[in-house]
């Protein structure tokens, strides 16, 4: 009996569920007839008294079937059988009431032309019970069926998080579904709680765990569209965490497209978080340098290689040659470049490879007739490579040294090292490494006469892989908190297109001193990058970009919190773009010229022989301690941890300002380059 009654139920739901449209709103214009004689009965029983007519239904046979009759064509009239039991609303509702009022009319017209001897008040009950009869049975019917469903059926339990019109509207919704069962609300408003709304009470969300264990709930459905992003994706994190499935819910407004259904978020252009100028679109000489020239960009796959090759794709070169150790990066970039170029005179080349692989530097020095290279390949994610010491000095500082020497015996006109700030005094080994490399490039340029060898020194790049702009706006889309090393910490920023364009002007001036100029071989160009920018300006800069507000002490109710986690290892609380004093400036306003020391001959093959013998052996520690001997002002990390807060801002923030060149006792003149 267990078993065979939800059986019986689910054949008697098949069975209805079977049925045609047709036989369906027959059973429903029938039971619309049948509410007739039902009216007539309740009528009489709520009415009897002497003076009512005689029998069961107040009115002969005949007037019982003529009103019946009445009742089947004003319900096929006004569509009564082709509304569906799970649809029938306020507007069928309203027909209903129609139909009952036309059922009542006509049951006055029969009274008195038939003298059927109705008192007037049994006519207008009649009409009321008629009316209810009406919407009792579709109600009756629609539970019916769902419950002959349900049995047996599994059901998912759900919470409603948000008990405004959504969470109303979408309760009303559930509560017609055959496997979805609404058991409660929850909602942050203490004036809602404990209230019971569509049914359904509500309750504060301190008391979810205990309603989820007690009912049973599988989900919470979020309908709260007109709160924040931010704020709902803290309560899904904070739900999530009771191992509960959460949905959030748009409004229904944005469904019909009178709100935007995307959320506030949106992309935060670069460029305009800089706080200073940008370089000029267009910078004079720079496509005559490698027009009709090969020219090979190492790390081509990375941010700042892959945007070198579409801006020199854009100088027409004869052949541009992509050398990358990812492969996925080399195929994307290789799509990207051969669909620029189209018909173009420029040839794409594509090498898979390792600028540490000695054997495949000089085979395609050779084999492609490289003139000018761009070394931007580098491990630069400083808290990877603290931890990866031995890959990072092997990759920036033997890589670059492999590289190099490959383009000097090839006779390659151009060499030209991307570097970075945090080369200047480092605190970290992948700044360390990075200074080592320009001190390699600084001596090869010494003992070298047909490659000029040159180095482009610049801060952050803002929305490269790693930056701060992709974390925070991946940080920002999962609602915070947006996380900041220290409230003091600053950076020189840029964008990877200024990058690349400067990368391309320092080439083109080496370009014109190998043309027969006196050449500065060696030279380490900076730019002139403005002020530093604090970091946590930034954050709130990209918060409110964001379309959202800061929550702090001030603001409690804000969308997004900014939160300090404390230095890294590695890190500087300011970073320097000079190491020695002053500058020269250069044919270009924004690109200076530093003056720096570096180590001798001797000094360079002692160190890259230790750093190739740890590397040999894997030995992390002796990596680290050629470091310390041979690179000038380096502290490890854990002393730059402790030194941290003790560091001057005026000392890490010197930067290659327009004053500072004013002051200096001479210029270089366009021809010394």
């Amino acid at each position: 009996m267990g078993t065979g009654q939800p059986l019986l139920h689910k054949r008697v739901y098949r069975i209805a569920a079977g049925m045609t449209r047709l036989q369906k709103r027959i059973i429903l214009l029938a039971v619309d007839c049948l509410m007739v004689p039902a009216a007539l009965a309740l009528t009489m029983a709520l009415l009897h008294n002497a003076a009512m007519p005689a029998g069961f239904f107040g009115v002969a046979p005949a007037s019982l079937v003529l009103l019946c009759a009445a009742a089947a064509v004003a319900s096929d009239m006004l569509g009564m059988p082709r509304i569906k039991l799970n649809a029938f609303e306020m507007r069928a509702t309203l027909k209903a009431a129609v139909f009952a009022a036309i059922l009542t009319a006509v049951l006055g017209v029969m009274n008195a032309a038939m003298g059927i001897a109705l008192p007037g008040s049994a006519v207008v009950l009649f009409g009321i019970l008629f009316f209810l009869l009406i919407w009792a049975s579709r109600v009756a019917m629609l539970h019916i069926l769902l419950w002959m469903y349900r049995v047996g059926q599994p059901k998912c339990r759900v919470l409603i998080y948000g008990a405004g019109t959504t969470g109303v509207q979408l309760a009303a919704a559930l509560k017609s579904h055959e496997t979805i069962d609404p058991v409660a609300f929850i909602d942050d408003n203490p004036a809602l709680q404990s209230l019971t709304i569509a049914g359904l009470k509500v309750f504060p969300p301190t008391q979810i765990e205990q309603i989820v264990a007690e009912r049973g709930v599988n989900r919470v459905l979020l309908a709260m569209p007109s709160v924040s992003w931010p704020k709902q994706a803290q309560i899904v994190r904070r739900l999530q965490k009771m191992n509960l499935d959460v949905h959030a819910l748009p409004s229904f407004a944005q469904l019909v497209g009178e709100e935007a259904l995307l959320d506030k978020f949106r992309p935060v252009v670069p460029g305009q978080l800089l706080g200073r100028g940008q370089l000029d679109a267009e910078l004079p000489g720079t496509r005559a340098a490698y027009a009709g020239r090969t020219v090979l960009v190492s790390g081509a796959g990375g941010s700042i290689g892959s945007e070198l090759c579409r801006q020199l794709l854009a100088c027409r070169p004869k052949r541009l040659v992509l050398f990358e150790v990812s492969e996925i990066a080399l195929y994307t970039l290789d799509m990207e470049l051969r669909a620029l170029a189209g018909e173009g005179p420029t040839e794409i080349v594509a090498v898979l490879g390792s600028v540490t692989d000695s054997r495949m530097a000089r085979a395609v020095m050779a084999t492609q007739g490289v003139e000018i290279v761009f070394h931007a390949a580098a491990y630069k994610h400083v808290p990877l490579v603290e931890d990866n010491p031995v890959a990072g000095l092997a990759n920036n500082v033997l890589g670059t040294r492999t590289l190099a020497d490959a383009a000097r015996e090839a006779g390659v006109a151009r060499f030209i090292l991307i570097s970075s700030d945090k080369a200047v005094r480092p605190r970290g080994i992948m700044g360390a490494s990075k200074r080592l490399a320009e001190m390699v490039i600084q001596d090869m340029a010494r003992r070298t006469t047909n490659t000029i060898f040159s180095i482009v020194r610049f801060g952050n790049v803002l929305g490269s892989s790693g930056s701060v702009i992709p974390l925070f706006q991946e940080q920002i889309a999962r609602g915070g908190p947006v996380t900041v090393t220290h409230p003091d910490m600053t950076r020189f920023f840029m964008t990877i297109t200024e990058a690349a364009r400067l990368v391309l002007v320092v080439g083109s001036f080496t370009g014109a001193a190998a043309e027969g100029r006196t050449a500065v071989s060696g030279t380490v160009f900076v730019l002139d990058m403005g002020k530093p920018v604090k970091i946590v300006d930034l954050a709130r800069q990209m918060i409110e970009a964001s379309g959202y507000t800061v929550r702090d002490a001030d603001h409690p109710d804000g969308d997004i919190a900014i939160e300090f986690i404390g230095l890294r290892p590695g890190e500087k609380l300011q970073e320097e773009l000079l190491i020695g004093e002053g500058f020269l400036t250069t044919p270009h306003p924004k690109i200076l010229h530093a003056r720096e020391d570096c180590l001798s001959e001797i000094e360079i093959a002692a160190a890259l022989r230790a750093l190739r013998a740890a590397v040999a052996t894997g030995d992390a520690e002796a990596a680290r301690e050629a470091v310390r001997r041979w690179v000038p002002g380096y502290v490890p990390s854990g002393a730059a941890a402790a030194a941290a807060s003790a560091e001057p801002a005026a000392a890490g923030a010197r930067t290659p300002s327009r004053a500072s060149v004013a002051h200096l006792s001479r210029e270089v003149e366009v021809g010394s380059l």
